[in-house]
């Protein structure tokens, strides 16, 4: 294996360059994929704008009853036309999501720990691929714990949703997660980001951080920002927009829209920053348009 003393220090990361292998697809770093991953890509990223709205609701799987998610039959008819992808479990979505809508899929395969746990890292592949296919799903969900505990048996996890998912055309999502010990620093980023590309995961999920578009710049696929804690409606645009202005290709929000008091209009609120170029004041004008009484 390389030697890891005496490697220099990264330096430049021409974030004012594009990245120069997109070919004629719309989707970094996939240009020379098959046909099968490239139409899962495009029922994730828009061919018109190149981005993404997901949203979240798999807190469940180690959350349980979730303040907002409490009935997921309630509130997910509401988000369906406002969202690009539906990130989920295999049994929110069989149990409450209606089968002929048609929005992407972010499978989510990976669990095995709970809140209840100090320690998340430990988890495994809770999904096979053949029920992913049933699913339909447009990616495969897994989180990533690069430097915890659980790191060689999550790198494990990912490495065979990767493999399984190559052979029947479906995208792998490398989530990367951040425990309560782990570092959220531009380094951190860019050293998780670019493992988990490298070992062939097509889009990583990540979080928003300082540098942001130098950790865009290293990463071969496209980036898509999480959430993360709820915050406020003007701060959680704001903090969409400074992704999208960093590089994201795309916004994958959960409590920042289940917990807002008006959902729809906050996942509209994202989609025009998302899609239509909207600063976050024209996003905060747009929500509290769409809000006022």
């Amino acid at each position: 294996m390389a030697d890891k003393e005496g490697i220099k220090v990264e330096k430049n990361y021409y974030v004012d360059k594009p990245f120069k292998v997109d070919g004629n697809f719309h989707v970094k770093g996939a240009s020379n994929l098959d046909w099968g991953m490239k139409k899962h890509l495009t029922n994730i990223f828009s061919p018109k704008s190149g981005n993404t709205v997901m949203f979240a609701f798999d807190h469940g799987y180690f959350m349980g009853s979730v303040s907002g998610l409490e009935r997921l039959d309630i509130l997910i008819p509401q988000l369906i036309d406002h969202v690009d992808v539906l990130m989920a479990t295999r049994g929110a979505l069989r149990s409450c999501v209606t089968p002929n809508f048609r929005k992407g899929i972010a499978l989510r395969v990976s669990s095995g720990s709970s809140m209840l746990n100090d320690d998340l890292s430990h988890e495994l592949v809770s999904v096979d691929i053949e029920d992913s296919i049933r699913m339909n799903a447009d990616c495969l969900a897994v989180q990533t714990f690069i430097g915890a505990d659980g790191q060689l048996s999550s790198i494990g996890n990912l490495s065979k949703v990767i493999n399984a998912g190559n052979k029947f055309s479906i995208p792998t999502l490398g989530v990367i997660a951040v425990g309560k010990n782990m570092e959220r620093t531009s380094q951190y980023f860019k050293l998780a980001t670019r493992i988990v590309a490298e070992l062939g995961a097509h889009i990583i999920k990540t979080y928003y951080c300082d540098d942001f578009d130098e950790v865009v710049a290293a990463c071969p696929v496209p980036i898509v920002v999480a959430g993360g804690k709820k915050l406020s409606e003007k701060e959680a645009l704001t903090m969409a927009y400074k992704s999208i202005q960093g590089g994201a290709r795309g916004l994958d929000m959960g409590r920042n829209i289940f917990q807002s008091y008006h959902p729809a209009a906050m996942a509209d609120a994202i989609g025009k920053i998302v899609h239509n170029k909207f600063t976050d004041n024209e996003a905060w004008e747009f929500f509290c348009e769409k809000t006022k009484k």
